[in-house]
């Protein structure tokens, strides 16, 4: 496995409002339209969309504080599927797998080789069972022959997230993503690019469900995550903190090429797929900033335009 790149910010001067909005087509949260304050791909008036709908909740999501000084409860993701999500449950050592369980038909490829062995370092029991039985304990389409049980992802105090120390935090909250494969995609290319923290909000959201923790690969283990009450109070809990809040949204004045990220963290909200940034959400944000769009299409997925974003955030803090 290759390492991770140390990341480092260099300071800067406070950010401002960028140059003024260009004709081009502008996409921000997924299916925003290109009119500012319009609701791209409502074709049914402008309603809120559910495209989260199936996405439920896992059983025993604790969904706990994620603020007000008492210790927030899990964030569920006891159930992990999926050949590299398992390795990184084993590997991070972040909580306790209790058990592994093998199809009797899957391919002892290196990464099952890995999971067998660092199995039997952290001695977590390894069970060999029929395809069968393995497909009767899945969750999710495609577990690839390997399905573990471990105790939930612990949640952590927003005002930690807030808190990083010598480094600026760089913080992702989520406005209303239903869909758990867009939300483990979101997790795992916020990993990747550097994000120290998650907010996640309590209600009108997904849950870290198996589907959740095998699109994210293994990022849920890596990655701390705040579940909160409201995002909206939450958003000024940082602001009071000293973080810069920018949302992303089709009818942002500032396109987020030309974003200045200043001396202070920075948290990216993103909204939900079809509808975007809430009112309060939006209200609340310190800037609201967009991806130009050059194609016919009026928008992005909520995981494409986090892609794009996210490492644009990531490029100019560096």
């Amino acid at each position: 496995m290759s390492g991770r790149d140390k990341r480092a910010g260099a300071k800067g001067a406070r950010p401002g409002r960028g140059p003024k909005r260009p004709p081009k087509r502008r996409a921000g949260s997924p299916g925003k339209g290109p009119k500012r304050g319009s609701r791209p791909d409502s074709r049914d008036g402008g309603k809120r969309s559910n495209a989260g709908k199936g996405s439920g909740t896992g059983k025993g999501s604790g969904a706990g504080k994620g603020s007000g000084g008492q210790r927030p409860k899990g964030l569920d993701g006891t159930q992990v599927e999926g050949r590299q999500a398992v390795r990184e449950l084993l590997l991070a050592g972040r909580r306790r797998a209790r058990e592994v369980y093998l199809g009797s038909e899957v391919e002892r490829a290196d990464v099952v080789q890995d999971i067998v062995g660092l199995a039997g370092e952290l001695r977590v029991p390894v069970k060999t069972v029929s395809r069968s039985k393995l497909d009767q304990m899945s969750r999710t389409d495609a577990p690839q022959g390997v399905v573990a049980m471990a105790e939930q992802i612990p949640g952590e105090e927003l005002a930690h997230l807030c808190d990083a120390g010598s480094d600026r935090p760089f913080l992702l909250a989520l406005d209303g993503v239903t869909d758990p494969g867009n939300l483990g995609a979101l997790l795992r290319i916020a990993e990747c690019a550097g994000v120290s923290g998650v907010v996640i909000p309590r209600h009108r959201a997904a849950r870290v469900t198996p589907t959740v923790t095998k699109a994210a690969a293994g990022a849920v283990e890596y990655l701390p995550m705040a579940l909160v009450g409201g995002l909206p109070s939450a958003i000024e809990e940082m602001k009071a903190a000293g973080v810069w809040v920018v949302g992303l949204d089709a009818g942002g004045d500032t396109s987020i090429h030309d974003l200045e990220v200043g001396a202070d963290g920075v948290c990216l909200v993103l909204g939900a797929e079809g509808s975007g940034l809430s009112r309060l959400v939006r209200e609340r944000c310190d800037l609201i900033a967009s991806i130009p769009l050059h194609g016919r299409l009026a928008s992005l997925n909520v995981a494409s335009a986090g892609a794009i974003a996210t490492y644009e955030v990531a490029r100019r803090r560096g």
